[in-house]
């Protein structure tokens, strides 16, 4: 297909752009050339130093154009990256030792919390460690009423026994966060400036700068969350920045963010807690490039991966984004796309417990060792292991020659693992471990979908990543779905994305007024100065006037509510329009509005975007041959069909216009699409598959 072209450019006559997505089992690169082409390259990650694995991956790009990496990146108009350091920094515990600086009576707002559990009969599960001990979480003076206006100034001396104290203990980060200074940030700021004078604190994370938010539970454990990722997380960013400059990069590298936006390196290295779904968030970008072909605003994605699972949910055209992400049991209060993850990928670790159950997940193998069949060491059995012995993937170069299935070693780990502790077959054994995590898929797409009272029967499904057209028909067909569509790149999906994301800045106001006296209040000159900020940061990062835009945003509420919704203002929005489209959301979420509330307003939110020119799938040339399969296959599908003669075909032999009836495999380079018994896929104008679901029962094909 054209969509992999190996054929090279000359260097001189063309651009590329570069996202590159580093997983925990693999490094993906989406390589978009001038002549509007696309190539996906797969290389292993590295965990030891992520870094290696992005220049891996480079190497790899370059060898297919037959030029170098440097005249690669020399000509490299964009180059966006996306990384699990953040997240695994959190996940693995190996953050910096933070001090925190907090008010005089709010030492233990981290242990207290909210005092609220996610579900209110369990009362005996720990919540996560806290990040700050209680003897690091030093109360220095100052304080402001609600207002800001001063009633306790600050003090250079209760500064300075803070530090005594943060020294004794070897604090590599220090978090600040003082008592209503989302109203006035005067003595943040003071003890900031003075922090900087000493020389000798190089990260310094300040609230009213990552979450100037109401809410002193949020906003400092999004703050001391920062501290704690900061040093190991920016470390890295810097470094890898350096080498590519040093390699020939002329662009500034550019982050995603949490938010499905893209930011510079230099101005995320201020807010690293910014990047705690850097990678998964760039699905947004991908979802709307598939949006584009299908013509269908409503799509529901499950992105595979090595390790985990991430679902999304599209509807209407747009991806909500959220004021609260749970990393690791620790809360943030940054925006964010909402996604949700499970610990469910092709590395799924599965085991018997102690009482003979069958477990899959949430501990995986990752790249190293890997599954017992990558043959790097590995002895536990995963899903790749199950699905090699299921006959869905077969021995031999996978994932585009990353690695390479071992059939026996698969088998093995399955069988002394799995199998002998349950007393059945080895293909009994690795049937259940693919039925079991394509329980725990669906259960995770329910979530997104049912329990939101989200019919997904009206949703297209794009099963993406490495695993995700492996269990994309099954699952959907089980949820309901009518259709799925499968990108060719779906094994690169977030690298995909990457290439079609904004640069996105987030600032905010707190603005306590009922929405009434909203005018009066000033809210029209709050949303200048923001976007005037929003504006120069945009400048700053080398865009000019026409490619950037500004959205309004405001945090509503009921009078009496303790969260606010975020509600989208528009130009020349009055009163009551507002009201209208916070009663829909509110009506959606809680089934029922007040409608003679009063309704405050809690924040002012300006989004300033970057413009970037966007990626888009190119159509191919239609064929009218009939596709013709390379081999025939015995393997298992799913409970309800058990073993059947698969028909196998090589994804680069089927061309637009060609129709197949399942069940079939077709091997891609970066992921294999499994469709079960009477599913017809067709090859669209963009060279992607359409999955029509057979919903018929067993007995009735």
């Amino acid at each position: 297909m054209t969509a992999y072209s190996d054929t090279p450019a000359a260097p001189a006559a063309i651009h590329y752009r570069i996202g590159v997505d580093v997983g925990g089992t693999f490094t993906d690169l989406v390589l978009a050339r001038g002549d509007g082409q696309l190539q996906v390259f797969k290389v292993p990650s590295v965990p030891s130093d992520p870094g290696i694995g992005v220049m891996n991956a480079l190497d790899a790009a370059a060898s297919a154009l037959k030029i170098s990496s440097r005249q690669l990146l020399e000509q490299c108009a964009l180059f966006v990256h996306g990384s699990t350091v953040a997240t695994n920094t959190v996940l693995e515990g190996k953050g910096a030792t933070v001090g925190l600086l907090t008010s005089d009576g709010f030492r233990d707002t981290l242990e207290i919390r909210r005092g609220m559990r996610d579900d209110p009969w369990d009362h005996r599960s720990p919540y996560a460690p806290v990040l700050v001990p209680r003897y690091l979480r030093v109360p220095v003076a100052g304080r402001l009423d609600k207002s800001g206006a001063e009633l306790e100034p600050p003090s250079i001396e209760s500064l300075e026994r803070a530090l005594a104290i943060f020294a004794n203990a070897k604090v590599e980060s220090i978090a600040i966060s003082l008592f209503n200074s989302y109203a006035d940030s005067r003595h943040e700021t003071f003890y900031l400036d003075a922090l900087n004078r000493t020389g000798d604190q190089p990260w310094i994370s300040v609230s009213h700068h990552i979450v100037p938010l109401i809410g002193e539970y949020e906003r400092t454990a999004t703050t001391v969350l920062d501290a704690y990722i900061a040093p190991r997380t920016v470390g890295y960013l810097r470094s890898l920045d350096a080498r590519l400059h040093e390699l020939g990069l002329t662009r500034p590298m550019l982050l995603i963010q949490n938010n499905g936006g893209s930011v510079s390196a230099m101005q995320v290295a201020n807010k690293p807690a910014t990047l705690l779904l850097s990678g998964p968030a760039a699905g947004v970008g991908a979802l709307d490039i598939a949006r584009q072909a299908l013509g269908s605003d409503n799509l529901l994605s499950l992105e595979i991966g090595g390790t985990s699972a991430d679902v999304m949910l599209m509807e209407r055209g747009t991806v909500p984004v959220s004021d609260q992400l749970r990393v690791g049991g620790y809360d943030t209060a940054l925006p964010s796309v909402d996604i949700h993850t499970i610990g469910a990928g092709g590395g799924t670790i599965a085991s018997v417990d102690e009482a003979g159950l069958l477990q899959v997940g949430p501990q995986g193998a990752g790249a190293v060792p890997g599954p017992a069949a990558y043959g790097l060491g590995g002895t536990l059995p995963t899903v790749t292991d199950a699905l090699l012995v299921l006959g869905r993937l077969k021995p031999g170069p996978y994932a585009g020659g990353a690695v390479v299935l071992d059939e026996v070693k698969a088998h093995r780990a399955i069988s002394e693992h799995v199998a002998t502790p349950l007393s059945i077959s080895v293909q009994d054994a690795a049937a259940g471990v693919v039925r079991l995590l394509e329980q725990n898929l669906l259960q995770a797409l329910e979530r997104m979908t049912l329990e939101r009272g989200v019919d997904p029967r009206t949703f297209t499904l794009i099963p993406a990543g490495g695993a995700g057209p492996m269990h994309g028909a099954c699952v959907g067909r089980t949820l309901g779905c009518a259709t799925l569509y499968v990108p060719r790149m779906s094994g690169a999906f977030c690298a995909l994305g990457m290439l079609n994301v904004d640069v996105r800045h987030d600032l905010m106001r707190a603005f306590f007024h009922p929405l009434l006296a909203a005018e009066d209040a000033g809210l029209a000159q709050v949303f200048e100065q923001l976007a005037d900020e929003g504006r120069a940061l945009l400048e700053r990062d080398g865009f000019e006037p026409e490619r950037i835009r500004i959205e309004a945003e405001l945090d509503l509420r009921y009078i009496g509510q303790q969260w606010a919704i975020r509600t989208v203002m528009l130009p020349g929005d009055g009163v009551a329009k507002i009201r209208a489209r916070f009663e829909q959301i509110h009506e959606s979420r809680y089934r029922h509005i007040q409608p003679d509330g009063v309704i405050e307003i809690t924040a002012a939110h300006t989004i300033a975007y970057g413009v970037i020119d966007k990626v888009e799938f190119s159509k191919q040339s239609a064929s009218d041959k009939a596709p013709s399969p390379t081999d025939t296959r015995h393997i298992y599908m799913d409970e309800d069909y058990g073993w059947v003669d698969a028909e196998v075909y090589d994804g680069d032999t089927l061309m637009t216009g060609m129709e197949l009836v399942g069940p079939a495999i077709i091997e891609e380079r970066t992921t294999t699409v499994c469709i079960g018994p009477q599913d017809r896929l067709t090859v669209d104008e963009y060279g992607n598959y359409v999955v029509h679901l057979n919903h018929a029962s067993r007995s009735n094909t």
